[in-house]
Parts: C-alpha cells; structure tokens; sequence
C-alpha cells in the first residue's frame, strides 16, 4: 500500500467571485492531490503589503499519496486552470486564487522552488486562524509550538473575520449510507482487493479480505490442477463459508458498513471452470446447504477487466504460483461470473466495466467507480 501523507494548505482569493474560486480549488484538490478531511472556515481578510480587495481565505487538510513536489506542481497546475497569471509587478497583487503548502506531515523541506512548513506561517493571522480551526494541536516542526500557541503570540494585527457561508466538501457526493454490506467481485487480478481497500480507508468500513494467500493447495493446484482442484475448492469454500460468519457476526461499532474482496458464490463459479462434471454436483449441494444461510450482500460490485489487462495485473503483482495462469482459464472465470450474473435476482448488481481504467494509480478513475457505485 502507499503511504498516505497528511497535507495542509492554504487557499485565499481577492478577485472576482471569491467563494467560487475557493470551492472550485476545493472540489480540484479533491480529484488531482487527495481525499479532503476537513475545511475551515472561511474568513475575510484585508489585502496584507498592497492595495487591493479583501481577501477571502481559509485551510484545508488533505489525505494523499503524492510526494510534496507532486502536489506543488497539481497545486500550480490548478491555480493556473482556475484563471491566475504570472505577475505583473514586484511583491504582492491581488489574485484568483493561491495556493500554498503549509504542513506535509511534520516535514521540514526546503528546496529551490519550495519551503514547507510555509516560511511566513507564524507571521500571518489569516493563515493562522483558520488553519487553527482544523490543526490547533498541530505542532509546527521546527518552532516547537502548536498552531494555537502560534495564532496566540502573532504579532499580525490584522482584523480577520468569519464569513457566513461554508465551503462544500465534495467528499460527501459519495453516499455509502444506504449499504450495510458491500462485496467487491471480479476475476484474477481486476483490483478487487485494492478498491476495497481503498473504501474501507476513506468511507471508515470493516474490511473483509479473503485469507487466500495462507490456502495451501494453491500453488500446488496451478502445479497440478486435476489432482489438488477438489481438495483446493473445498478448502476455500469451508474457509470463506467460516470468514463470512464470523466477521459479520462480530459487530463493529465504530465502522459504517462492511466491504469485503469476495463474496461465497466464487466458490461456486471456480468450481464449476476447475472441476470434473461428477465431482461439481457433489460440490454444489454442499454449497447450497451452506450458501441459504450465510449473509448476502446488499450490493454485488462486478469489476469486469479484459483478459490483457488481467494478465498485466497478474504479472506486477508477482505471485510465482499465478505466473503461468492462461487466458483461457481466465476467460472462463469471466465467462463464470458474468452467467451467474445474468441470472441473478437475488441480488443488488453492478457490473462496472474497467478496461480502460486504472484506479489504483490515477485518481479520476478511482473516483469515477465511486460514483458508479453510489450512482452519483
């Protein structure tokens, strides 16, 4: 998994719509840098070193796997997008929007084109006051004092004055609220595991993980499929079955709802691609007296992926024992899962093509599935 970076930055406008210019860089940190936390309030402050309009400014924090170089340079990109040109004069001048680095955890850095903590932090009340709002207890790394205690001793005399209206956090167009139960589905290498990870972190949900890597028929079933196929179905169903009950059974009061990587019935698709005729029927009555009991999902997710992309997928992960799994084996269980799928009124489905998305790397797409799956 890659390291998640606790970010906080800066945002203040003096031109034109204000509000506007402060939610649209909102609602842009959120698709290009992270998963935002917390937004401050907004305040009205006078135009510090030149003449010009009131500024608007506040903070938020962001959640995100960049490097601090990386969010810079989403950062200016942004506040080039959102309208603001190079200067025209020496020192300040009002602006579209700016964006600024306060903290990268607690990180000093200093670069040719970058200094976080943000030099003038300690000096300017319309950065300390609503960064205050939502990192109080935040302590600066170098100065050794919290924002507080910083906001407390500014010597910035500046009047700085909350405004009425908030901004929006555009984490909140996805509504998981309506689901107690989620089962993220796909074939060998979709992602599965990867985007129920990612839910469970960002929407606080028990994560469910299917304990395929502690099976030990498997390796010895892509050795010799014919000979471990039963013993190695029947390990995963008696372990999935056993998972299932037991975590769903044990409530956890301080999650939302449950995600998991698997939902049972893939037992009884594998099944069907790897076993002999004979030795499936046996299979699946013993599944169906299992399966009538256990918990269903309130949503199936299906993350259809093509044959290519698995096989890519598949190679990067690098698991020896799954090297040399064919396109026809994978083809199968594709074939498996979208029949079962067809035919299925017992429960919730989405099926949501990814080919040509990559959600584990590009955020746009890990949030274009979010709002496939709340339907936004």
């Amino acid at each position: 998994m890659k390291s998640t970076h606790h970010v906080y930055i800066g945002l203040g406008s003096n031109k034109g719509d204000r509000l506007k210019y402060l939610q649209d860089a909102v609602d842009a940190i959120f698709v290009q840098i992270g998963k935002v936390t917390a937004i401050a309030k907004v305040y009205s402050t006078p135009a510090l070193g030149f003449k010009g309009e009131d500024f608007f400014n506040t903070c938020m924090h962001v959640e995100s796997h960049l490097s601090v170089q990386e969010i810079l340079s989403e950062l200016q990109s942004i506040e080039k997008k959102l309208g603001r040109r190079p200067k025209q004069t020496e020192g300040y001048e009002s602006r579209v929007i700016d964006l600024d680095i306060l903290f990268y955890d607690s990180d000093s850095i200093s670069t040719e084109n970058l200094v976080v903590p943000h030099p003038a932090l300690s000096k300017r009340k319309f950065v300390l006051k609503p960064l205050c709002d939502i990192a109080g207890k935040v302590k600066h790394p170098q100065l050794g004092k919290t924002v507080a205690e910083l906001l407390e001793i500014c010597e910035d005399d500046s009047k700085v004055t909350s405004i009425s209206k908030w901004l929006k956090n555009p984490f909140k167009h996805f509504d998981f609220s309506m689901f107690n139960y989620i089962a993220i589905e796909g074939n060998i290498g979709a992602g599965k595991t990867s985007l129920a990870h990612q839910i469970a972190s960002d929407f606080n949900a028990k994560l469910i993980l299917e304990r395929f890597a502690d099976n030990a028929f498997l390796p010895k079933f892509y050795e010799a499929p014919e000979r471990y196929a039963f013993a190695l179905e029947m390990s995963f169903l008696a372990d999935r079955y056993q998972q299932i009950t037991d975590d769903l059974a044990q409530l956890d009061l301080f999650k939302d709802f449950v995600v998991s990587d698997y939902d049972i019935f893939k037992s009884l698709i594998f099944s069907k691609v790897t076993l002999p005729k004979e030795e499936f029927l046996l299979y699946r009555r013993l599944f169906n007296l299992m399966y009538k009991d256990i918990t269903k999902p309130n949503l199936y997710v299906y993350l259809y992926q093509n044959t290519e992309r698995l096989q890519k997928n598949i190679q990067e992960r690098g698991r020896d024992y799954e090297q040399n799994i064919d396109d026809e084996y994978l083809e199968k269980i594709n074939l498996g899962y979208l029949d079962f799928l067809k035919n299925q009124s017992e429960l919730k489905v989405n099926i949501i093509d990814i080919s040509n998305r990559d959600f584990v790397n590009n955020r746009a797409d890990y949030l274009w599935i979010l709002a496939e799956i709340c339907d936004v």
